[in-house]
């Protein structure tokens, strides 16, 4: 009987985002509340989650650069070549050089010359290197069971495919604000959405110049509060 309390106590907590939408639907009637409320509450938690990872590589005195490389070098095993490394951070590799120059200077890795071929060099983990990586990562890792285990494992699951069915849309969308978005505008507003180019408008000034300014948004329902 506590426990199913407990429960619905929970369920009846508030969050920053319901005040928000208390504070929005009596102004924009048209805002969908359930749209509105799990965009900016996915906004605020990858706000959080990245609050906390700064926080962690501040504990293990880390360069957001620096943990990037080592998590990569772990994505390889512990061992990969400077070259491997420049691609998967995607960056020239005099940039990697400089950045394996610190981090071994630190003890974090230990270049070696490969054994396939000794003009070049292997770059591993070291031990002190794989506990800094781990200690950094755990710290999100345990932030993140935190905050999800508030869910029972189903409800996990469930939250993890919807945003999966979400994602995929947005991955074929890719970064496009191209045709099929322009159509829904032009529906949506009922107006003629222009180029994506021509977010500046031209106009005169008294000079002769050019003045640029933006173009006033198409009438229509609000969807979305930026």
């Amino acid at each position: 009987m506590a426990d199913a309390k407990k429960s619905g106590d929970r369920h009846r907590d508030q969050d920053w985002t319901d005040g928000h939408l208390e504070r929005w639907l009596p102004v924009l009637p048209t805002l969908d509340p359930d749209v509105e409320g799990a965009v900016t509450r996915m906004k605020k938690l990858t706000v959080h989650l990245r609050r906390v990872r700064e926080q962690s590589l501040t504990d293990f005195d880390l360069d957001r650069h620096e943990f990037d490389t080592l998590h990569k070098l772990a994505g390889r095993g512990g061992s990969a070549t400077p070259s491997e490394l420049a691609a998967d951070l995607d960056l020239a590799p005099a940039s990697v050089t400089g950045r394996l120059d610190g981090l071994e200077r630190r003890g974090l890795i230990r270049r070696t010359p490969s054994k396939r071929d000794r003009r070049r060099v292997d770059v591993g983990l070291t031990e002190q290197g794989r506990v800094t990586w781990l200690g950094a990562m755990g710290v999100v890792g345990h932030e993140e069971d935190r905050l999800f285990g508030v869910l029972p494992k189903e409800e996990r699951a469930q939250l993890s495919d919807m945003l999966r069915r979400i994602m995929v849309l947005a991955e074929e969308g890719g970064n496009a604000v191209g045709p099929p978005l322009l159509e829904r505008s032009r529906e949506l507003g009922g107006a003629r959405a222009r180029p994506r180019d021509s977010a500046m408008i031209r106009r005169t000034g008294p000079g002769g110049g050019p003045v640029r300014s933006r173009p006033s948004p198409p009438p229509g329902p609000v969807r979305r509060i930026m």
